[in-house]
């Protein structure tokens, strides 16, 4: 999917959160990370704590898709720990994830203000995806603003 731009996005919010549904129009034009986690993923639970200092730069969207999870279980779990997304669709059949080629949680997008996935992140964000991997993309793009 690198290289290429971003599915189509067009999906529900996470009932019982403050926060708005995912479309394309909450993508365009930004820089934006999306996030494909679920409430019952291990490793999603483990990588929150990168997305919350992630979500402290006002430079970059954050947004998510919860993926295949009861949207019930979702918001208590961003209640519990913290929502860092700025806006979160709903995936309750998995079909929108495989648009993006997902084939497990989490995954993690980073794309242009082009629409255009410039990275993907498979498995968990920890301390050195984030400082190796993610964040040189993202300071990259911003610069070439």
């Amino acid at each position: 999917m690198a290289g290429r731009r971003h599915p189509a996005v067009d999906l529900a919010p996470l009932a019982g959160l403050q926060a708005p549904s995912l479309n394309d129009q909450r993508l365009d034009g930004h820089i934006a990370v999306v996030n494909i986690f679920a409430s019952w993923c291990v490793p999603c639970r483990l990588e929150h704590p990168a997305l919350m200092e992630l979500a402290k730069d006002p430079r970059i969207k954050l947004v998510g898709i919860n993926y295949k999870d009861a949207p019930e279980k979702a918001a208590a779990f961003l209640q519990e720990n913290g929502n860092p997304l700025a806006a979160i669709g709903i995936d309750t059949t998995g079909r929108s994830s495989i648009d993006w080629g997902v084939y497990g949680v989490p995954e993690t997008f980073v794309i242009d203000r082009t629409g255009r996935i410039v990275l993907r992140h498979v498995g968990p964000i920890d301390e050195k995806s984030l400082t190796m991997d993610i964040l040189p993309v993202l300071e990259e793009n911003i610069a070439a603003e």
